[in-house]
């Protein structure tokens, strides 16, 4: 079972490291701004082996095929969560506009 979820960490965080370069084009290192800290690629990286080890240990997989193929799902699904959470960032709230007439 450990070599079960150190593949999923593996494979999961590769996963995002290749979502991340798809979507930005290259690997954006992780910075400090003066409100906040940018993990850069490392929140593709840890967002997809995160979701890659919970599918493998809820999914109780025995093979290493099952443990690739679900750690590769997993991935490409928490790339798809931060897109939402992208989105959903980037929604305006209708009364600023108001404010701002």
């Amino acid at each position: 079972m450990l070599m079960n979820i150190v593949f999923a960490l593996l494979i999961g965080g590769l996963v995002g490291v290749v979502g991340h370069v798809r979507k930005k084009g290259k690997i954006i290192k992780p910075r400090k701004t003066k409100k906040f800290i940018y993990l850069g690629f490392l929140e593709e990286v840890l967002m997809g082996a995160l979701t890659a080890v919970v599918l493998v240990i809820s999914a109780d997989t025995d093979s290493l095929f099952r443990v690739v193929f679900i750690s590769i799902l997993a991935g490409i699904g928490g790339d798809a969560f931060l897109k939402g959470l992208e989105i959903f960032r980037k929604v305006p709230d209708p009364e600023e506009k108001t404010n701002q007439n």
